[in-house]
């Protein structure tokens, strides 16, 4: 049997239904930000959700693993922000800033 692992979701510009989705699984903590205690199977099935409804928002979500970092994260929807692995590490790569 797997214990659960602490997983944690942030939104930003999340349609309201998404949010709603979010709040009923996990514990909002602040604005757009979500916790909780889930399977991989679970958590799987919630990010899988949240990829489906983000729309023009985007979202990254965190969770520990028994790896060498203690984590590990994935983003989606149009975030500067994006995982990139360096030699089995995985770190975050910042595309360039739009301009208006």
């Amino acid at each position: 049997m797997r214990l659960p692992v602490m997983l944690v979701i942030a939104v930003n510009n999340a349609p309201l239904r998404l949010r709603g989705r979010l709040a009923i699984w996990l514990l909002e903590i602040r604005a757009g930000v979500y916790i909780g205690n889930y399977s991989r199977r679970t958590r799987e099935m919630i990010w899988g959700t949240v990829k489906e409804e983000i729309e023009d928002g985007d979202a990254i979500i965190a969770w520990a693993t028994a790896s060498d970092s203690g984590y590990d994260f994935d983003t989606c929807g149009d975030n500067r922000r994006m995982p990139t692995n360096l030699d089995g590490m995985k770190l975050v790569k910042f595309h360039p800033q739009q301009s208006p």
